[in-house]
C-alpha cells in the first residue's frame, strides 16, 4: 500500500537505490568528521554516523519493493 503510494507520487526504484548509495557516502563522511572533533563530542558524532549507517538497507529495500511494482 505504501509502495504503491510512493509509485503514484512519481518515485521510482532508481531514486531509492541512489539514495541508498548517498546515505553510505553520508555515513562515511560523518564517521570521518567524528575523528576530527574533540573527545567530548566524539561519542555523539560516532553515534550519529552509526544511525545514518542504518539507512542504506532500508532505502535499498524500498527501492526493491518499488521495482516489483514497476
Amino acid at each position: 500500500m505504501v509502495v504503491r503510494l510512493l509509485h503514484r507520487t512519481g518515485l521510482r526504484s532508481n531514486h531509492f537505490h541512489l539514495a541508498s548509495l548517498g546515505t553510505i557516502a553520508l555515513c562515511v563522511g560523518l564517521w570521518v568528521r567524528a575523528k576530527t572533533v574533540d573527545q567530548q563530542q566524539r561519542g555523539n558524532a560516532e553515534r550519529r554516523a552509526l544511525f545514518v549507517g542504518l539507512w542504506p538497507p532500508m532505502m535499498w529495500s524500498i527501492g526493491e519493493s518499488l521495482r516489483d511494482v514497476e
